[in-house]
């Protein structure tokens, strides 16, 4: 357990070092006096063999994780899959994959050139989930891709690093009701993502979800250096199922909105 803990430990630090909101979130909050608990990381990749969802749950897996639900987003051309820890503390895991064959033939060699330069030995390397990208792009193949597919420019650009952290709301103390967590956000000078509303879901589909709106950060591209939305921070509260446990997987109408964090 130690092993995994330090895992996502290393996986966070990536990810602040892109994202430094959600440093400064976690760090409101603590000072507000809450307990910060990860309900689930985002992984994007591509649905080739070389990088698909299936490879990237292997570095999940090993530690006893194991595959709980499937999500189809037929407008965004995705398919995900989210995996569970016997551990309820540890974060789920959410992975998606852009369905390439849905592309058109330019966006799918783009795609292709980008996943034959991800050398096979990081690939096999737990760093993999935090290399970045290790390919070179020019601006106007990542605006090329960008008309098709934000999520496709996004990887181009960003590559493989934790797209987003999960506060568990559940785990709070005095910020337990999502619209009043949003107010405090807002107010504290944080921007939110307003496509389908803040609050995606309802506790008529057992899970609330709002986020951040991406932070922007310098990108060196081949021809030019510009600016562009890299990851954000999210926070969601589960609501009991049929069952009386708490809900745990996702909704796929929700978290198609959540995509749009890093638009």
């Amino acid at each position: 357990m130690d092993k995994l803990q330090k895992y996502f430990d290393r996986l966070w630090a990536n990810y602040i070092s892109m994202t430094p909101q959600a440093l400064a979130i976690k760090e409101l909050f603590e000072n507000n006096g809450e307990t910060i608990v990860n309900d689930h990381i985002a992984l994007r990749t591509f649905n080739h063999p070389k990088v698909n969802i299936i490879k990237l749950a292997t570095y999940f897996t090993k530690y006893g994780y194991v595959k709980k639900g499937e999500y189809k987003f037929e407008e965004k051309k995705l398919f995900a899959i989210h995996l569970e820890h016997q551990n309820p503390l540890m974060p789920k895991v959410f992975i998606s994959e852009l369905l390439l064959e849905e592309f058109s033939t330019e966006f799918q060699k783009t795609c292709s050139e980008i996943i034959d330069g991800i050398d096979e030995a990081l690939i096999e390397s737990e760093d993999f989930l935090m290399s970045g990208r290790t390919w070179d792009i020019s601006y106007s193949n990542y605006e090329k891709l960008l008309k098709e597919s934000e999520y496709g420019a996004w990887m181009s650009a960003i590559g493989y690093r934790p797209n987003h952290f999960t506060i568990s709301v559940n785990h709070l103390k005095n910020l337990s009701d999502l619209t009043e967590l949003n107010k405090f956000l807002k107010e504290n000078g944080f921007s939110l993502n307003e496509s389908g509303g803040e609050i995606k879901g309802s506790k008529e589909v057992c899970l609330e979800q709002s986020s951040t709106l991406a932070d922007k950060i310098q990108v060196k591209f081949s021809d030019k250096t510009t600016e562009i939305p890299s990851c954000y921070f999210e926070f969601a509260k589960r609501y009991e199922d049929e069952t009386g446990k708490l809900y745990q997987g996702f909704v796929a109408k929700s978290a198609d909105k959540i995509f749009e964090s890093t638009n």
